[in-house]
């Protein structure tokens, strides 16, 4: 049968259309594996494994998971977290708790609620032993990482060439080192000089995972903590020149300005250490920022306000007696129009858009997508 122009045009359109599509899954399937290593960022129920959520953990309790599962999983949020936005994006199954064992051959997740980058010695010297109730600091995340590692792509040249095809994203680490003592009353003239050493303890752990065989590695900084409703109700002030344009806390956005410097000088030098390896800088503070001064461009509402918690107390409806999870918290009726979720912790609607600007950018240097 003859085809006219606008047939050929039409044919020609429709096997560009096809590939494109077919190079839009290759895409999606490019990485074999996501390992990721954190703290409640990113934690997908490494406590929850084996029998559900402990009663005694808060973020174990309705109504965290309540817009995407239906019921608690141990993630610290109302419903998925970046990790899993990753993995649908590269079309992996949703990142399981490394914890929950299984066939973990497209992945795991290291990441525990409460882990720190110093390790319980480091706080025991400090006088803060203890404040730290979980044993799952970095370097025991990359212990049960290389446990794992026999089961899913044995040992030398093999497993190496296995990792090398994955995506590894390692933090936010620092928040839980820098929580505890501030938490605990420190000043902060002395929580800013332990910085310098959590920073370079990270970056020794990198090191680890960089030689275990990872080649692209996504390394976060952390959040601006002075924006999170816990510090704001916890340590405000009525000195209009203790906040920033965004109501911040200035000298707690310091702080974590003050880490993330360090750590990108640190990936510099890594980068040249490793010119094989792909490491990424997640920019957390600049997008977290950008979504609390124009929410609206982000498809959210509200920047500053909790959605679970102490039902509209206050200026941000936090209250530490009343926390999500809590007799007397309850969540918003729309989550997805919120930044915050719990006071310190954001909602799936938030860790969505994040997700997307460290895939394509501009908060993730380079961006994940390439």
């Amino acid at each position: 049968m003859a085809t006219t122009g606008g047939g050929k045009a039409a044919l020609v359109l429709g096997r560009l259309l096809l590939l494109l599509c077919v190079l839009g899954h290759g895409a999606a399937q490019r990485y074999n594996a996501i390992w990721s290593f954190g703290d409640s960022i990113s934690d997908t129920g490494n406590l929850c494994v084996g029998g559900g959520c402990p009663s005694w953990l808060t973020t174990g309790q309705p109504p965290y998971g309540e817009t995407f599962f239906g019921r608690p999983t141990g993630r610290c949020s109302d419903g998925r977290v970046i990790v899993d936005f990753l993995a649908e994006h590269f079309g992996l199954p949703l990142l399981p708790a490394s914890k929950a064992g299984g066939d973990l051959k497209k992945g795991a997740n290291m990441a525990i609620i409460g882990a720190t980058t110093m390790d319980f010695d480091f706080f025991k010297s400090i006088g803060l032993s203890d404040k730290i109730w979980n044993n799952g600091p970095l370097d025991t995340q990359i212990q049960w990482f290389r446990q794992l590692l026999p089961s899913v792509c044995g040992k030398g040249t093999y497993c190496k060439n296995y990792l090398s095809k994955s995506l590894f994203v390692v933090g936010e680490f620092g928040g839980n080192d820098y929580n505890a003592a501030l938490f605990s009353g420190r000043s902060m003239a002395e929580v800013r000089g332990y910085v310098p050493m959590v920073v370079s303890k990270l970056v020794r752990g990198l090191e680890a995972i960089v030689r275990s065989g990872a080649v692209d590695v996504v390394v976060p900084g952390v959040l601006p903590i002075g924006c999170f409703p816990i510090y704001l109700t916890l340590y405000g002030t009525s000195n209009a020149a203790d906040y920033d344009r965004d109501g911040c806390l200035r000298a707690y956005n310091g702080l974590s300005s003050y880490h993330n410097a360090l750590l990108r000088r640190s990936l510099s030098g890594l980068r040249r250490t490793y010119p094989h390896a792909r490491i990424m800088y997640a920019d957390f503070y600049t997008q977290v920022t950008h979504m609390i001064r124009a929410p609206h461009n982000f498809g959210l509402k509200y920047g500053l306000k909790v959605c679970c918690g102490a039902g509209g107390q206050g200026q941000y409806g936090y209250n530490n007696k009343a926390r999500c999870g809590m007799a007397g918290a309850s969540a918003c009726a729309d989550p997805g129009n919120y930044l915050i979720w719990d006071g310190i912790h954001l909602t799936e609607a938030a860790y969505r858009s994040i997700a997307d600007g460290w895939l394509k950018g501009p908060y993730c240097s380079p961006p994940i997508q390439h």
